[in-house]
């Protein structure tokens, strides 16, 4: 008997603040360092960022040494394959889940989707709907963080809230901290959070390049790929390990 897989996904309603990012890194940082068998839809329609990410990493390995010898040793060492993506539309994305699924010999511990930055986007709201967990980066930014706030109202009050989906918890989390920043602005948009009653991750992501880039050299150092994990010396500082640990502990993996 298969186990239970875990469908989850970083979503918000505003662009740019990193949901492709982190299913990237947190299925990358999952599926190659920690074992388990990670699945991506990625049914951000029209731009299916994570396929080209993934059509891009193949490119690189098949032409460049370096790559192509780091994702030998990988292999040989896991004995394990690059995490599939699937491709669909919003509308469709838990059916082509579904299909994958009953037709996979090994269990898949998660399967991450990646869903357009609106909700209005037509078969969103019905595929949030069959999530489990919904995480959602906010940026210390009055305008997104707006948004996003009045985005995970909604799901609270439509689906979380609601006993005939499955959606068990929408977890908001800070991202593109400056360090610096991080004073009487910050109190005052988390106590507004706490007021919500909406839920907010002790984890924060700082500022920095490494998160906007897929860090691709000469040398086989990366960050963000669908094919490795992110280097564990850029790893260092960027908070990333303590989300992934945090999420673990909140999905009770």
């Amino acid at each position: 008997m298969k186990k239970e897989t875990l469908s989850i996904a970083f979503s918000t309603q505003k662009g740019g603040v990193g949901k492709t990012t982190f299913t990237v890194l947190a299925a990358g940082y999952l599926h190659y360092l920690k074992g388990y068998n990670i699945a991506v839809v990625d049914c951000d329609y029209p731009q299916h960022s994570i396929t080209a990410m993934r059509k891009r990493d193949v490119e690189l390995v098949s032409t460049n040494q370096n790559y192509k010898l780091k994702a030998f040793n990988q292999f040989k060492a896991l004995n394990k394959k690059a995490y599939p993506i699937l491709t669909s539309t919003p509308e469709h994305a838990t059916e082509v889940a579904t299909t994958y699924l009953s037709n996979e010999n090994d269990d898949i511990d998660i399967i991450f989707y990646d869903l357009p930055g609106t909700v209005n986007s037509e078969g969103v709201i019905s595929s949030l709907a069959s999530m489990d967990y919904i995480f959602t980066p906010i940026t210390a930014d009055r305008v997104v963080l707006e948004s996003t706030l009045s985005f995970a109202m909604t799901i609270n009050n439509l689906l979380i809230q609601n006993s005939e989906f499955n959606l068990k918890a929408l977890h908001l989390f800070w991202n593109q901290v400056d360090g610096r920043e991080r004073t009487d602005l910050y109190q005052i948009y988390e106590q507004t959070i706490k007021e919500l009653k909406l839920n907010l991750m002790t984890t924060y992501i700082p500022d920095t390049k490494r998160y906007k880039k897929e860090s691709y050299g000469e040398k086989p150092t990366v960050f963000r790929s669908t094919l490795f994990p992110a280097d564990r010396r850029l790893v260092r500082g960027s908070n990333l390990e303590e989300l992934i640990i945090e999420i673990e502990n909140l999905i009770k993996l």
